[in-house]
């Protein structure tokens, strides 16, 4: 027999410095209005500038430990965002000595913002293939907003890009919070549509790609990309929220939460409409923004926190992430 694998509790950090929607307008010329009601963004928190990712993670991470001892905890994955303290620098083994975790082996799950569902399937699948593992962290930050140019308007779909972290425990016999089946896609034409120009081996670091600005987020066709997205950005998403409710033998009429990435308005409503969801079977992360590949957690954990997400119910974690990738994987939530 197959053993369950649950989510065991789930924790948010999200640093004390808050940028609120007029001082985005500000920065960016963008209408204080269009910001809040188009982006739907009344504010988000941003990292102090010695606060950095590992850090952010591990504040993410340290409350779940009161849950399960730190001797019980058998791996960590890292799974969000690529800019962090260091360049070339791996931030999971930071973590696992941080918080002390002296028998969990650490390393990394990298998928852009798409990466919060994946990961959700990979450590449930860890669980369920190998009895030695018993339980997994899975943890992701953002520090996003230090790579953007307010002054780029070839990037202005990223100005929600917010800092925060979010964690994660698994286990293997847990019956609660279930981790179900999973749905993923990736169209590789995209992959050249966003980047920071700058850092790897075609530009490498010199004074000039400092001068021209080429160590923020790029977006070399906004027009060109968003006229090969839109027509298939809800049907990617609607493909792989119903395909992994299949997968785990629900039907997706059943969906009751849907924990999902912040996006613009427009979009999010959208979704929730074609699934046949109301707004108050999600949570719309207009206070966070966007922190990568963290948002599906902090979805779940804000559901719980409002109460919009209750035992019995079918929820669907679902992101997606330049590249462009796509993903959903069900948990039926308490113990049903």
């Amino acid at each position: 027999m197959i053993p369950s694998v649950g989510i065991v509790d789930l924790a948010v950090y999200l640093p004390e410095q808050i940028m609120s929607a007029e001082e985005v307008a500000g920065r960016s010329g963008i209408p204080a209005e269009v910001v809040r009601e188009k982006f739907g963004l009344r504010g988000k928190h941003i990292a102090a500038p010695d606060e950095h990712l590992s850090h952010l993670c591990i504040e993410a991470a340290r409350p779940l430990l009161s849950v399960v001892p730190a001797e019980e905890v058998d791996v960590v994955i890292y799974f969000g965002s690529y800019h962090r303290d260091y360049y070339v620098w791996p931030v999971a083994p930071r973590i696992q000595h941080a918080l002390g975790l002296r028998r969990a082996h650490a390393f990394e799950l990298m998928n852009t913002s798409a990466g919060g569902p994946i990961t959700l399937k990979v450590a449930a699948d860890m669980l369920r293939a190998d009895a030695t593992l018993r339980t997994i962290l899975v943890v992701a930050g953002s520090r996003e907003s230090y790579l953007l140019d307010y002054q780029n308007a070839r990037s202005r779909f990223m100005f929600n890009f917010g800092d925060g972290a979010a964690a994660a425990l698994l286990r293997r016999g847990h019956a609660s919070n279930r981790i179900l089946g999973g749905a993923f896609l990736t169209d590789g034409s995209f992959a050249m549509d966003v980047m920071v120009p700058a850092g790897g081996s075609v530009h490498p670091t010199s004074p000039e790609t400092v001068a021209r600005g080429m160590h923020s987020f790029d977006v070399p066709d906004p027009a060109g990309m968003k006229a090969r997205l839109d027509p298939l950005t809800i049907t990617n998403f609607l493909q792989v929220i119903r395909t992994a409710c299949e997968r785990s033998g629900h039907d997706p009429g059943s969906i009751e939460f849907l924990a999902v990435l912040h996006t613009k308005r427009s979009l999010h409503d959208h979704l929730l409409a074609a699934l046949g969801l109301r707004e108050d079977q999600s949570v719309y992360l207009d206070t966070t923004g966007h922190l990568s590949a963290a948002d599906p957690l902090v979805a779940l954990h804000e559901g719980r926190r409002t109460g919009r997400l209750r035992d019995g119910m079918l929820a669907v974690a679902v992101s997606a992430g330049t590249g462009y990738s796509w993903g959903a994987v069900a948990i039926q939530w308490g113990d049903g």
